[in-house]
């Protein structure tokens, strides 16, 4: 079947509706308040209460209508009841924005398997999860729409310090390339969203693994906060992506450089990881 299109416009997001997972802090909270102003109803959810509660007032002063719910994304039933609370409030979706995530560092020698359970719990069953309770809904009502999938500058090029979460990153960007496939005849677009070095709050977040993690930490932290590259910029630049119904959105032109030497330069994309692995030994 020929490909049509979804070309969901993002300039004025009037009358529809946007769904947001981890729109607490960081990406998700600028995607919210960026669709909010442009017009979006928002459904949102996170595990961090207050942050989200932040959010919800920002978006609510744009003069957004928001819906909030407290779902962590690894449990399945929580996304299905966010879902019919969504459809029950706001009568469709539009926009699904699977962002929710977590970090580790570490090497897989350091990597345990409760870390491993923890990781692909979220950062990939969290976009199963998401697409599952959200897509029947917007293939019936046959208004087309898109779904943005957050994956990673680690997910176009392994990182052997983040083993466990550039394999949730690389899995969600193959899930996102399938899905478009097959959501094509039903006008839903799918973009696999990888940011790179972004200046938010994950390198505090992120649990590190092996030794000198504070040390490490610090290191990482100022290497973000130097690069400087805020989330508020990824926002919009994630929004363009769906404007011109990209398959795969790099954020930061490392992550662009990534992107291409992983497909053109296989080999000098191998030794550009292992330099970037410096960074967060």
């Amino acid at each position: 079947m020929p490909r049509n299109r979804s070309r969901l416009r993002t300039a004025n997001l009037t009358d529809k509706v946007a769904v947001i997972t981890g729109a607490g802090s960081g990406i998700g909270r600028e995607l919210a308040l960026l669709c909010g102003g442009r017009g979006a109803d928002l459904a949102l959810c996170d595990i961090n209460d207050s942050g989200l509660a932040d959010t919800v007032a920002t978006a609510r002063s744009l003069g957004a209508r928001v819906l909030t719910v407290h779902v962590d994304v690894s449990d399945a039933e929580a996304m299905s009841n966010f879902a019919q609370e969504t459809v029950d409030h706001f009568g469709r979706v539009d926009l699904l924005i699977n962002n929710a995530g977590v970090g580790l560092v570490g090497g897989f020698l350091d990597t345990s398997v409760k870390d491993w359970d923890w990781l692909v719990g979220i950062n990939l069953m969290g976009v199963v999860h998401g697409c599952n309770a959200f897509l029947p809904t917007m293939i019936d009502a046959g208004r087309g729409g898109h779904v943005l999938n957050l994956s990673s500058a680690a997910g176009l090029l392994a990182n052997p310090q983040l083993t466990a979460y550039s394999a949730t990153k690389f899995a969600v960007l193959g899930l996102s390339e399938a899905l478009r496939m097959e959501l094509a005849p039903y006008r839903i677009g799918v973009t696999a969203v990888c940011p790179g070095v972004i200046n938010t709050a994950i390198t505090q977040n992120s649990a590190i693994r092996g030794d000198d993690a504070e040390q490490r930490r610090n290191r990482l932290t100022s290497t973000y906060q130097k690069r400087g590259y805020p989330p508020e910029r990824v926002a919009r630049n994630i929004l363009c992506a769906v404007d011109k119904d990209r398959s795969v959105a790099p954020i930061a032109a490392e992550a662009h450089l990534m992107y291409l030497l992983s497909r053109a330069a296989p080999p000098v994309a191998r030794w550009a990881a292992t330099r970037l692995a410096e960074l967060t030994k």
